[in-house]
């Protein structure tokens, strides 16, 4: 995820995010809780939802111990006397899914979210070793990435993927176009590709806000990659489509509950402003391609001047390739004939 500010154009009805681990009404009947993350990106919001008897949870944050004695100390705190009721995971990334197994068998949840982020999670739980392999390997190496980062990647870039507790064997499937009823509430339930496959919102319409994961944020950009797994896969595409539809469902005047940063109002505003971001991104590597061609590797500091750790440069790298098969797709970049050192170049079409 990158920085991007388009602030004045934003209002913000709370100005400082709560202390992590401590509830705060965010809306009617809608508690919001951070949990503090070990990254650049240091936290994950996490809401609860009035169920009636107790509260539906919305992500789990990611499996560690200090995210663990958050849940247990809401549990005997702050949430004392109304139980947890069922768990809704948005999506398979370990800061949002990381904890969902031990949630549900810890305080007998169900768990409700997409098939394909679910079996995303399955994968993850089950294999997070998968990525070292040598399909993966060669993924990296074939797009410019040297053989020193990319064992470093490897080994570093993906050890979030272990931050994963297993899922339980069973959930309710939730898709796009249903509606849900929590508490006494009406949810409308949306999913979007580009960020994760089928990642999960739910938009209040008679409540007027709009839980809207990582898809939409006030200060920061959702990651958009191709990983190694769907090497040709156009995820930015599927992105801005994602963004053009919850314009066109979701009215201006809605309070958007991101996954990251502070709740907002403006979310057309900040769709237009991640539209017009990634407009930008395409722009920069196509200008660096008609100056001489480029790899993908070659491409990452075109798109991220800054120094990246492992953590980072394995979602830059994925985020320069979703931007490269964009154009790909677009026809307004192809693939160069080879240098002879077995590694592929993007040339202007």
């Amino acid at each position: 995820m990158s920085i991007l500010l388009n602030e004045p154009l934003l209002k913000f009805p709370i100005a400082v995010a709560p202390e992590p681990g401590v509830p705060l009404e965010v809306a009617p009947g809608v508690l919001w809780v951070r949990f503090q993350l070990p990254f650049r990106l240091n936290h994950v919001n996490v809401y609860l939802i009035d169920d009636g008897n107790g509260w539906a949870v919305l992500d789990a944050g990611i499996a560690n111990d200090a995210t663990r004695q958050v849940w247990e100390a809401l549990v005997s705190g702050p949430l004392a006397g109304r139980p947890l009721t069922r768990l809704i995971v948005t999506h398979h990334h370990p800061d949002h899914i990381g904890l969902a197994g031990w949630l549900s068998e810890r305080f007998g949840l169900k768990l409700l979210m997409s098939q394909t982020e679910y079996l995303e999670g399955q994968n993850i739980a089950l294999n997070p070793g998968a990525m070292e392999t040598g399909p993966y390997r060669q993924f990296y190496v074939e797009h410019g990435l040297d053989e020193t980062t990319t064992k470093v990647v490897l080994k570093q870039g993906h050890g979030y993927l272990r931050m994963v507790t297993p899922l339980p064997p069973t959930f309710r499937r939730l898709v796009g176009g249903d509606r849900i009823k929590i508490g006494g509430r009406r949810f409308e339930v949306l999913s979007g590709g580009g960020h994760s496959p089928e990642q999960i919102m739910l938009y209040a319409p008679d409540d007027n806000f709009f839980l809207g994961a990582d898809q939409v944020m006030a200060k920061i950009t959702p990651n958009v990659s191709v990983w190694a797994v769907d090497p040709e896969g156009d995820p930015l595409g599927l992105y801005r489509r994602s963004l053009k539809e919850l314009k066109a469902h979701i009215p201006n005047g809605t309070l958007v509950l991101p996954g990251h940063n502070l709740p907002f109002y403006g979310l057309h505003e900040r769709a237009d402003a991640l539209e017009e971001h990634h407009v930008q991104r395409c722009d920069l590597i196509l200008s660096a391609c008609g100056a001489k061609p480029h790899s993908v590797a070659e491409l990452v500091p075109v798109m991220f001047p800054r120094v990246l750790d492992p953590h980072q440069m394995s979602f830059a790298f994925s985020e320069v390739l979703a931007h490269v098969n964009y154009l790909l797709n677009e026809e307004r970049l192809e693939w160069n004939e080879a240098d002879g050192d077995g590694i592929r170049r993007l040339k202007l079409a």
